[in-house]
């Protein structure tokens, strides 16, 4: 360990490219770009504490030092350049307490500072972020130390005085039993997140307060490359993704014959609903699933996601193995849910206030290839502001209805779409489901392509404001989203297909085929619960643009309302680019006034304008 180590990080460091060096006895030198502070840990043996050592992992800039090695040369040397470069460094080093249940408090941490160099204010900063590390919602015990060395007891310090501030952080390991040493993975993996943000915002007070880094956000100092690690993660899950399909599988092949033999019996007997064929093994697939190591990952925002997206698939995938047996319902109820009780109520209020449609009022119908043109014409307009669009439209024999799978817009071929419904569908189906499939391409993670797991509801919901702000959205519209939600609850309770369709047709006053349809699809496979969605996105939605948050970003890929907030880190991040695509519709002036109105709150009954 010599100074010319610290020659050659400054020099990648200076050209831009991540410094990722292995050190002697096990150690590394981890920094994604240069930043003023370097997290440390040295533990007692080799190895000992590797889920000490990942905490530190969470940072963008972190050393591991292998017992007995000196680094202070090369150390000193990179802390000098850091300092010239930024004014000013911090080295914070972490080590744990040497006994765990009796030299510390339960969930405690103790600074230690050097009483020559104090930092009141970044103190504080840093023990208000420690109080939110919480443990079963209970703050944790904080103690403040003055001392030198500012070491872990019985090693010298990091560096010899002066050379830059220092700040030691001691902690009480509780994600470890005490007796046997095991780490509680399920503790560790929310003390490691807590922890990664206090530290951020103690690096972020530092920067502003101490140097000439001005970050715009503390999540911005979080890594900015994206690991070899992380894109095998996210290459292995996409391909599973890929490679089927669930809609496509539990979309029934004879659903127009179905309706006519339904219809032939004076509605009594519902016909056999026959399925393409299963193209996937879901033991195998399962096999390969697991066998992706996103334990590997250091960056917990990233394992986060792709976890989530690991056990959605897995419920995917047992949903193709039990399509049409009992157990494919309660199956599908884990993967979307059930209707709650607020969900209802707007349900039930929104077809109670609205009337169903006049039936005497024909409507000029298109057929599945005039709207194809239609279709095609709109992604025509998409691909003069970007050529690489891929999506395109297929008429089919084998759905009912339309859908987009995969980016490609399909629609029956027997379907029928109203002339004043073309515009939404368009907004709904290309402008959305089609645009956030395509920008989902252009990001570093095919995890947004994909579909982050429980993506649909926020997915959904998007796409039915697309319909309003078209002003497309019409009480026909809205009273058939919560038919699907009553159907949803009808098949939960334990009704049955004929049931189902007759409180749709005679009660709720649908007609026969439009009941008909909202019973097949949520009866399709053996209960297929995703249609109580439609209404339940549309709800979060507003609440979430009621709240000042920006619509636009949401195009950038397929999100889900959950893992915003991981977006946004992300985007602060610099991962996550802006949408490569935006819909039409935000060109239009009419578009301006429904916008401001969704900012001021809006619920789903405001969304009609006059209409009902």
């Amino acid at each position: 360990m010599t100074e010319s180590l610290a020659k050659k990080v400054i020099a990648k460091l200076e050209a831009g490219e991540t410094v990722d060096f292995e050190l002697p006895r096990g150690g590394r030198l981890h920094i994604d770009r240069p930043l003023p502070f370097l997290c440390v840990y040295r533990p007692q043996t080799p190895g000992s504490e590797a889920d000490t050592e990942s905490l530190l992992m969470t940072q963008s800039a972190w050393l591991i030092v292998a017992p007995q090695v000196d680094i202070s040369d090369w150390l000193g040397e990179l802390t000098q350049y850091l300092q010239q470069r930024f004014g000013a460094c911090l080295l914070l080093e972490l080590w744990t307490g040497q006994a765990t249940a009796d030299a510390l408090p339960p969930h405690a941490f103790n600074i230690v500072a050097d009483p020559d160099h104090d930092l009141p204010e970044l103190l504080e900063q840093l023990e208000n972020a420690l109080l939110q590390v919480t443990i079963h919602r209970k703050a944790p015990q904080i103690s403040l130390q003055y001392r030198k060395p500012v070491a872990p007891a019985g090693l010298p310090p990091l560096l010899p005085q002066g050379h830059c501030h220092v700040v030691g952080l001691e902690i009480n390991p509780v994600y470890r039993d005490p007796q046997s040493g095991d780490t509680f993975v399920f503790a560790h993996r929310a003390f490691r997140q807590r922890l990664n943000r206090a530290l951020k915002r103690t690096f972020y007070h530092f920067s502003h307060h101490q140097t000439h880094h001005r970050p715009a956000h503390f999540h911005a100092l979080g890594p900015q490359s994206v690991e070899d690690d992380v894109r095998r993660v996210d290459a292995a899950l996409a391909r599973i993704s890929d490679s089927f399909d669930l809609l496509l599988h539990v979309t029934p092949i004879n659903a127009e014959a179905a309706w006519q033999a339904f219809s032939s019996s004076d509605f009594e007997r519902p016909a056999e609903l026959r399925y393409r064929p299963r193209t996937i093994d879901p033991d195998l697939m399962k096999r390969e699933l697991f066998g992706i190591e996103i334990e590997a990952i250091d960056d917990p925002t990233m394992a986060d996601i792709f976890s989530a997206k690991r056990n959605e698939l897995d419920r995917q995938i047992t949903l193709v193995a039990d399509r049409n047996t009992p157990r494919f319902l309660l199956g599908s109820r884990q993967l979307f849910g059930d209707p709650d009780d607020s969900l209802l109520a707007v349900a039930r209020k929104i077809l109670r206030k609205i009337p169903p449609p006049d039936s005497a009022n024909a409507k000029v119908m298109l057929d599945a290839w005039q709207f194809a043109r239609r279709a095609e014409s709109e992604l025509a307009r998409y691909r003069e502001q970007d050529a690489t669009l891929m999506a395109r439209v297929e008429v089919r024999d084998d759905i009912a209805g339309i859908m987009v799978s995969h980016g490609n817009f399909l629609i029956g071929s027997a379907a029928t779409v109203s002339e004043d419904r073309v515009d939404a569908a368009l907004a709904h189906e290309i402008g959305t489901h089609a645009l956030t499939w395509h920008n989902g391409r252009q990001q570093p993670l095919a995890e947004l392509r994909c579909g982050m797991a429980d993506y649909e509801p926020l997915q959904e919901g998007l796409a039915v404001l697309a319909e309003y702000l078209v002003g497309g959205l019409d009480p026909g519209r809205l009273r058939q989203l919560a038919g699907r939600v009553i159907a949803v609850k009808l098949i939960t309770d334990g009704a049955d297909f004929v049931e189902t369709f007759r409180l749709l047709h005679d009660s709720e006053g649908f007609s026969a085929k439009a009941a008909f349809m909202m019973t097949l699809r949520v009866f399709r496979g053996g209960g297929y619960t995703k249609d109580a969605i439609y209404l339940r996105g549309l709800m979060d939605l507003l609440d979430y643009l009621g709240q000042g948050n920006d619509l636009h970003a949401l195009w950038l890929g397929k999100l889900s309302m959950s893992h915003l907030p991981l977006i946004k880190e992300l985007r602060w991040r610099k991962i996550l680019k802006p949408p490569a695509l935006l819909p039409h519709l935000f060109a239009r002036p009419e578009v301006t006034p429904r916008l401001e109105r969704l900012e001021q709150g809006m619920q789903v009954m405001d969304l009609l304008e006059g209409k009902h």
